[in-house]
């Protein structure tokens, strides 16, 4: 689908980002920077942080939800 608005792309943006394959390869990179072995609180924020910013993720591309095309399969018209 072309590119109708720059929320429009904003939302595939976000999509593609919560894809388990591109996440799962980014953060074991990151988990491995910034997790030493055996530090289980170090781990705890980790994932703590990881939820907290897929939640984050996930609200932008719910909120907009209404301003892509109509015609678009996730589009789902406002409240």
């Amino acid at each position: 689908m072309r590119a109708k608005s720059v929320p429009h792309v904003e939302y595939e943006v976000f999509k593609a980002l919560m894809d388990d394959s591109v996440v799962a390869e980014a953060l074991a990179g990151i988990r491995t920077e910034m997790v030493p072995e055996n530090d289980e609180v170090a781990a705890r924020r980790f994932n703590e942080g990881v939820k907290s910013a897929a939640k984050l993720i996930l609200n932008l591309a719910e909120r907009r939800l209404h301003r892509i095309p109509e015609d678009h399969p996730d589009y789902t018209p406002k409240e």
